[in-house]
């Protein structure tokens, strides 16, 4: 599976046994899955079933968005009820009154649909289990839609990775190249202060010797520079993977800051130092990316 986002809208819509469902989705950057979907109360008893849908669909980030339902015309009509004995009785009773008040019969039809309880709209309780077919395939099509955008956007955040990976490893071998030098370089720096200070070393080597080996093992950043290529190449493997990944590596983003912190630490060569400042830079704005992704 590629890359996904955690940033994306789905929308879908059905039409079934007298209902009418719209269903909106969005989602957003979360370290966990939460969903925030409202569900309307006519549909309380789906709701398991519905945070069920969504996630097999979604494994990471916040979910927002609404299911609404109505009722299709056709249900409208048949949902509509008139009380006829009622109306009747209305009109009996008020024509008796007029004529001992000696008022002229000037009830109209509208006149009666004033007069409460005679019109009755209200729906029944919509059958759930004949209602989910309907919901679901609603559902369905919005976390399509979502799980498309993410998508889309985890393409063009995977190839954006891919390029600063590139970039990184082009970093990491410029310091694999520089490091075996530093102990040489540090010897002649060494023997350029002591022949500036005018201080013989005659019959001394052994202690040059003893110096230069213990800055040698004290700026030893084979380890690290190692390390650093195993979590590229695992960091590329990641972004194969058929599981969602985001935290995968945004930990494994963790571990190369703790790796390039110790080389920048350790190397006391202004080469390496400089490409670690770039090295850096660049990791965070891959961890930034990396925060998107599910």
């Amino acid at each position: 599976m590629p890359l996904q986002s955690m940033t994306g809208f789905g929308r879908g819509e059905a039409t079934g046994q007298g209902l009418h469902v719209v269903v909106e989705i969005g989602s957003v950057n979360r370290r966990q899955f939460d969903n925030q979907v409202s569900v309307p109360r006519a549909l309380g008893m789906l709701e398991p079933r519905i945070n069920e849908e969504i996630q097999q669909a979604i494994v990471r980030g916040r979910l927002t968005g609404l299911i609404s339902l109505t009722h299709t015309q056709r249900a409208r009509r048949k949902a509509m009820r008139i009380d006829e004995d009622l109306a009747a009785t209305y009109l009996r009773d008020l024509r008796a009154a007029g004529r001992r008040l000696g008022l002229p019969d000037d009830l109209t039809l509208r006149s009666l649909l004033e007069l409460p309880d005679l019109v009755d709209v209200s729906h029944p309780e919509a059958d759930l289990e004949a209602a989910w077919p309907v919901v679901r395939r609603a559902l369905r099509q919005a976390l399509k839609g979502l799980v498309r955008m993410r998508r889309q956007e985890g393409q063009a955040l995977e190839k954006d990775l891919r390029a600063r990976c590139g970039l990184l490893r082009r970093q990491v071998e410029k310091i694999r190249k520089r490091a075996p030098g530093a102990a040489a370089r540090y010897r002649a720096a060494l023997l350029e202060r002591i022949a500036e200070i005018g201080v013989g070393f005659e019959g001394h080597e052994d202690r040059l010797l003893r110096e230069v080996a213990i800055y040698a093992d004290k700026c030893d950043i084979s380890e690290e520079i190692t390390r650093l290529g195993s979590h590229l190449d695992h960091l590329a493997t990641l972004m194969r993977s058929r599981e969602a990944s985001g935290k995968a590596l945004d930990f494994l983003a963790q571990e190369m800051f703790r790796e390039i912190n110790t080389i920048g630490a350790k190397a006391n060569d202004s080469v390496i130092v400089q490409t670690v400042v770039g090295f850096k830079a660049e990791l965070e704005r891959i961890r930034e990316q990396v925060q998107n992704i599910e």
